[in-house]
């Protein structure tokens, strides 16, 4: 087949996913959706829905050596931490929140009611995965903390704070 470097040739390649579809996981007052997984986009983008029930913490204070992360707030007042030294931010629907690479950041919600937002991973690095392992280690009593080490670690997520890294209220 000869090669047209002059003509781009189209394809129909979108994925179009509703609100109710999405493999799903619930754990500690969090739920979580993927919508856009890193199979879909040859391991560029992960994006999923999430819904942190009253007062539920998504993670402690964490970050990423080779991916960046993204919030948007999409209903709720969500309870972010970031940077160095750590500043804490109370944020509401339609804020948008980046924590490139190597910034330290958290999430939670101190309120009453359910926040929803979604959250964006490039490059996704197999986030699913992540996602998949931290129901399994979240599903145990008492946690592991070195098997939440391990799974941290290995899907590129560092706490800042080893003795302060499970994402319980204390």
């Amino acid at each position: 087949m000869k090669v047209d470097f002059f003509n781009d040739q189209l394809e129909n390649r979108a994925s179009v996913i509703p609100v109710e579809e999405g493999e799903t996981f619930k754990m500690n007052g969090i739920s979580f959706t993927f919508k856009v997984t890193s199979e879909l986009t040859n391991d560029q983008l992960g994006v999923y829905t999430i819904k942190l029930a009253p007062k539920a913490i998504g993670a402690k204070l964490h970050y990423h050596r080779f991916m960046d992360e993204t919030f948007i707030v999409q209903s709720g007042t969500l309870t972010i931490f970031a940077g160095t030294p750590t500043k804490r931010y109370d944020v509401g629907p339609g804020t948008v929140v980046y924590a490139p690479r190597m910034t330290p950041h958290g999430f939670q919600n101190d309120t009453d009611e359910e926040v929803a937002l979604t959250l964006l991973f490039n490059p996704s690095q197999k986030r699913e995965g992540f996602f998949r392992g931290l129901n399994e280690t979240l599903s145990e009593q008492p946690i592991d903390p070195g098997k939440y080490l391990k799974l941290y670690n290995k899907y590129d997520s560092f706490p800042v704070d080893t003795s302060n890294m499970l994402p319980v209220r204390e």
